[in-house]
């Protein structure tokens, strides 16, 4: 799922089976090649289970420098909106919290879900309280970085945040 600032979601792939991985399924998806080839223009942020590219920008995962610190948690916090988005979509949708139905099922069930939660948030409606997230474990990226990937990277961290 890609969110924007507002937690609506603006994009959603529900096609993979559970254990497939995040990065895998955005390398593989519509979006990662548009942004690859040029077609979208911006810069999306993704956890350290990404590999850094010029259009998906990943934490540093060893921060030496002030502005690698300022980067990562800069970072950190815009990246909050897509975890925030995923807490109130599970609030919203209990459903979710433990799907036992086919895969083909929860797909459509996901997908369902993500349009109702766009709905609540254009018509402002109240978002629902917030249960304690459970702590995620850092995740090593499964895929080296994209060496223009870093020097973007590098590039945002001293240009913006010295």
């Amino acid at each position: 799922m890609i969110c924007n600032s507002e937690c609506v979601l603006t994009n959603v792939v529900a096609k993979w089976p559970g254990s497939a991985h995040d990065s895998r399924i955005f390398r593989t998806s519509t979006v990662a090649q548009r942004l690859a080839q040029g077609e979208i223009s911006g810069m999306l942020l993704g956890d350290r289970g990404y590999a850094c590219q010029p259009y998906l920008m990943t934490p540093y995962p060893d921060p030496t420098t002030v502005p690698q610190m300022n980067y990562n948690r800069a970072h950190s916090s815009t990246r909050g909106c897509i975890e925030m988005a995923f807490g109130q979509i599970k609030s919203r949708f209990n459903c979710l919290r433990h799907l036992r139905v086919t895969p083909d099922r929860a797909c459509d069930i996901i997908v369902a879900c993500a349009v109702l939660h766009n709905v609540a948030k254009l018509r402002r409606e109240r978002d629902p309280p917030l249960e304690p997230m459970e702590e995620m474990p850092l995740l090593n990226p499964m895929h080296l970085d994209h060496r223009n990937g870093r020097v973007q990277r590098d590039l945002i961290a001293i240009n913006h945040f010295q």
